[in-house]
């Protein structure tokens, strides 16, 4: 039978109620590797102390769960209209954009929430592309957080065609330049148990925990969590352009192009491209596992509000 991939642009996904606490925000902090140092990220009485602002990633697997979860059971009984039945065993993060809207508080309380929509649909020779769009929204309404995430499920087929159709999506990266070194380099070493933390903010994919699965699905053993390294990127450019001002960070979004093993070093290079929306500046980025020499974050792109005290 043909299906109507475009009929799913645009269809409207159930809300999923959200929630979370002090202690989430902490971990999540240490999942995304925030040191002892870093007492504005980790210590509830420090005077700084708030979340990181890419901490919204993880509530579309998180929901209001307050304990560990079966990881199967979030990906079944979504259906999207036009769309063949997708295998959520063979599903692979894309890509990942978080806009901050307004500054998130510690802790959710009740009546916070996730919508979601089918903004992009793609088909080619290795599997179906779907594209979301989603708003952190409160118990009044008011959106925190905008999000675009792409999730491709390799070896799907719909109609065996090349299809492509976007109606939404997050700002485009520039080209890292070729004339110049970048303006700020930070290198960070994951640790063996990284994805042991990470884990603990909502995504339990066996993939991340258990070498035979790793090893089933072509790794050849466990892999870290693409939005840990996303999260080590986002913290690392905090850091080294906004003094660690966490409500510096405006936007940020890139691909997922590697796996990075537990343990792996990364490496984050960032040139600045210009003035980005409001007081921020644009960075343009990539981040490389300096194990492997792959790169694993790249097209990335950030609005960041740079610190006076920043020097390139």
């Amino acid at each position: 039978m043909a299906y109507d991939l475009g009929r799913a642009v645009g269809s409207q996904q159930p809300d999923k109620p959200v929630s979370w606490t002090r202690k989430d925000i902490i971990t999540y902090a240490l999942g995304v590797g925030a040191k002892r140092e870093e007492l504005s990220l980790v210590y509830e009485l420090d005077k700084s102390w708030g979340p990181l602002p890419t901490y919204p990633v993880v509530l579309s697997l998180k929901g209001e769960d307050s304990d560990v979860s079966l990881f199967a059971s979030k990906l079944t009984g979504v259906v999207i209209p036009g769309l063949p039945k997708l295998d959520s065993k063979r599903v692979v993060h894309g890509s990942q954009s978080i806009e901050v809207l307004k500054d998130l508080p510690s802790e959710s309380g009740p009546g916070w929430k996730l919508t979601s929509k089918v903004v992009g649909v793609h088909e080619n020779k290795s599997g179906i592309i779907i594209d979301s769009e989603s708003q952190l929204l409160d118990p009044s309404g008011i959106a925190y957080a905008k999000l675009y995430s792409s999730g491709f499920y390799l070896g799907s087929k719909a109609n065996g065609e090349k299809f492509s159709k976007v109606i939404a999506g997050a700002p485009q990266a520039k080209p890292v330049p070729t004339d110049r070194k970048p303006d700020w380099v930070i290198r960070e070493k994951t640790t063996p148990e990284q994805a042991l933390i990470y884990r603990l903010s909502g995504d339990y994919n066996p993939l991340h925990i258990d070498p035979q699965v790793g090893k089933a699905l072509g790794f050849g053993n466990v892999i870290l969590h693409g939005l840990s390294s996303y999260g080590f990127a986002a913290r690392g450019l905090i850091q080294a352009i906004a003094n660690g001002d966490r409500r510096a960070l405006r936007m940020i979004s890139t691909r997922f192009t590697s796996p990075v093993i537990p343990g792996d070093e990364l490496e984050t290079q960032a040139w600045e491209i210009g003035p980005g929306p409001g007081d921020s500046t644009e960075i343009t980025f990539i981040t490389t596992d300096i194990t492997t020499g792959k790169v694993v974050l790249s097209d990335g792109i950030a609005y960041v509000k740079k610190s006076e005290k920043t020097k390139l």
